[in-house]
């Protein structure tokens, strides 16, 4: 009898219970408003706040396959031939590991490079870590999705 209560119990604990799903980690919270701010940085050219967002150690690989470090990464934001006037989040997954955190997605991008619009849709990879209780993104990597 105590067998077929237990085995009951454990029926009843793979099913989850309504209102009860956990909404997120306040980690996985604080790197999707990051992942954001990130985004809306980007987009307005504004240099201060990438650069509190990614470690000094960053390593960028984009759609095309350039690879960038920090200071070239930086350089290519604020370039006056390209210009991202859009980037839409269309799914963002986030998985915490203690101080380090994986985030998989995917994005739309509209813009101007070299006076010519462009629409993009890519998957991306964002490993951030948290060094003194700061996230800080390491490494970014894009792949541009087939139309």
């Amino acid at each position: 009898m105590k067998f077929l209560a237990a085995m009951a119990l454990f029926a009843v604990s793979l099913f989850p219970v309504p209102g009860a799903q956990d909404k997120g980690s306040a980690d996985e919270i604080q790197i999707r408003q990051l992942e954001r701010a990130w985004n809306q940085a980007e987009m307005k050219q504004e240099i201060g706040a990438v650069d509190n967002l990614v470690a000094d150690s960053m390593v960028y690989t984009d759609y095309d396959g350039t690879f960038m470090h920090k200071k070239e990464y930086m350089k290519w934001i604020v370039d006056p031939d390209q210009k991202a006037d859009h980037l839409i989040d269309e799914g963002m997954n986030v998985q915490v590991y203690g101080n380090a955190a994986v985030v998989t997605g995917v994005y739309r991008e509209t813009g101007t490079n070299k006076g010519k619009t462009y629409v993009i849709r890519s998957r991306y990879t964002d490993t951030w870590i948290r060094r003194a209780g700061v996230w800080q993104c390491v490494a970014s990597h894009s792949t541009l999705i087939p139309k």
